[in-house]
Formats: structure tokens, sequence, C-alpha cells
């Protein structure tokens, strides 16, 4: 009885936490989708810009929903992920809404990315003056991908080796599954797309900023410091700030893949935290970043 007493306690602990988390990035989430669908229904179109984030405010907030359920579920009531493709079902949305929002966050570094930087590149301006026309298309490939993904995570929750020890408490809700032969494809097919999306954050990023900086060092350069200088500063400070929050979430989502097979119960837990987090305060950066998202943060804060 101590024992179980202990790890009960230490699971209502660890959901509390999650909990704080979990439930600001769902709010601010929310204020996203809410100001782009209100600005949706007035105008009746969004920009290329507004429709990706529209789909990553969607993405993350049903991501942190389903993932906060799942995971009080696990600690609290393990027993209900016992019935029938609950606990393939919660794996499968999880995985997905994911997915998504990896694969919407690299779509939206990369927007900003040629949008914004200016090199004389004739296939970078073929991509500046097709990029809209191009998004919808970028949004559908990372739906099928994160879908691709969500399948296998559904196909290795089926399996029976994600028996009853699956779910227990004493390892923080998460599947330990026996890594062999049936099960490397979907560690593969997701560790690659880890990969690609942090990837295309990382060049895009890199290259904004040399453009930025190229663009600041001119000005400069020809004693041109007005507010055009400031509004450049400000979006390399805000590029950098997406590129050290990318870069943790990417560290996490390794070792999450490293560790869902071992009993590495404080490590697990560390891993929660950065995961749950990261939603949240990347879209937070991201009301602060757009000018429209920001007034309507700071007309409703009163």
């Amino acid at each position: 009885p101590p024992k179980q007493f202990n790890i009960t306690a230490y699971g209502v602990l660890t959901v509390a936490i999650i909990t704080l988390e979990a439930f600001p990035g769902m709010l601010i989430n929310a204020f996203i989708m809410c100001v782009l669908c209100i600005a949706w229904v007035k105008k009746k179109t969004l920009n290329s810009n507004e429709k990706i984030l529209l789909l990553l405010g969607c993405s993350r907030f049903w991501f942190l929903c389903i993932a906060w359920i799942y995971k009080f579920l696990a600690f609290i009531y393990p027993n209900y992920l016992f019935v029938q493709t609950i606990l393939q079902l919660a794996v499968f949305f999880q995985s997905f809404f994911n997915q998504c929002n990896l694969w919407f966050s690299a779509s939206l570094c990369g927007f900003y990315c040629i949008k914004i930087a200016n090199f004389r590149n004739s296939f970078f301006i073929y991509l500046k003056v097709k990029i809209d026309r191009m998004v919808p298309w970028l949004l559908l490939g990372s739906g099928i991908l994160a879908l691709a993904v969500a399948i296998l995570a559904y196909d290795v929750a089926d399996k029976p080796h994600c028996n009853s020890n699956c779910t227990g408490q004493g390892n923080f809700g998460t599947a330990k599954i026996t890594v062999d032969k049936q099960f490397f494809p979907s560690f593969f097919l997701a560790g690659f797309e880890y990969a690609v999306s942090f990837l295309a954050v990382i060049f895009s990023a890199v290259f904004l900023l040399f453009s930025l900086w190229r663009h600041k060092r001119t000005m400069q350069t020809n004693s041109m410091k007005d507010l055009s200088m400031d509004a450049h500063i400000r979006a390399m400070k805000s590029i950098f700030s997406f590129l050290v929050v990318y870069s943790i979430n990417f560290v996490c989502l390794v070792l999450n893949m490293v560790y869902v097979t071992k009993k590495a119960n404080q490590m697990t837990f560390l891993i929660l935290v950065f995961q749950y987090i990261f939603p949240g305060l990347h879209s937070l950066i991201l009301v602060f970043s757009n000018p429209k998202l920001e007034k309507a943060l700071l007309k409703i804060l009163p």
C-alpha cells in the first residue's frame, strides 16, 4: 500500500504540472483560431500566412487536448485505456496532430523565409512569386505525411506486444513497446519526418537571418536608420527565438523515441514537460510577432 500511494501521489503531481502547461497552451491556440475565424467571416478569405496559422493553431489545440486526456487517464484511471480501441485511437490522433504541428510549423517558417528574404537567385524569385499558390498543396502534403505516421502509430498500438504494461503509472503513461523488425518502419518514418521538418526550419531561419543581417548592414552603411531597420531587428529576434524553441523541441522528440522503450522515469518526465511547453510557448511568440493577433490580444486583456 505505501508503494501504491507513492506512485499515485507522483502521478497526481505529474498530471497537475502537465495541466498547468497544457491549458494555457490550449487557451492561446484557441485565441488564434477565434481571431482568424472572425477575420475569415468578415473578409470571406484568408491570406496564405493566416491559413497556415489557423491550421497550426487548430492542430496544436487538439494535440494538447487529446494528449492531456490521454495522460490523465494513463496516470489516474489507467484501466480505462484497456477498453477496445481507446488506446489505439488516442495514439492515432495524438500522433496525427503532433505531426501536423511539426509540418505546419516548418511550412510557416519556410513561408516567412520566402516572403521576407531578398535574394537575386532566379529559383528563389520563382518561389516568391508562386508561394501563395503553393501553400494549399504544401498544407495538403503535410496532412498526408502526418496521416501516414498516425496510421503506423495506430498499428503499433494495436500489436499484442503493447499489452497491459503499456499504460502503467510507473512509466508515465508511455507505451512500453518492444522495438523489433515490425515496429522499425514506424520509428524510422517518424524520425525521418522529425529530421526533415527540423532541417526545413533550420535552413529557413538561417537564410532569413542572413538576408535580414545583410539588409541591416546595407541600411547602416547608407545611414538609413529608420523604422524599417527596427522592424528588421525585431524580425531577427523573433526568428532566432523560433530556432531556439524548435531546437529544444526536436531534441525532446528524439529523446522521446529513444526512451519510449525504456523505464527512464526522470528523463521521460523532463521530455513531457518540454513537449507540453512548446505548443503554447511558440504560439505565444507567433501572437506577438503578428500585428493583428497582438492588437486583438492587447484589446481583450483589460
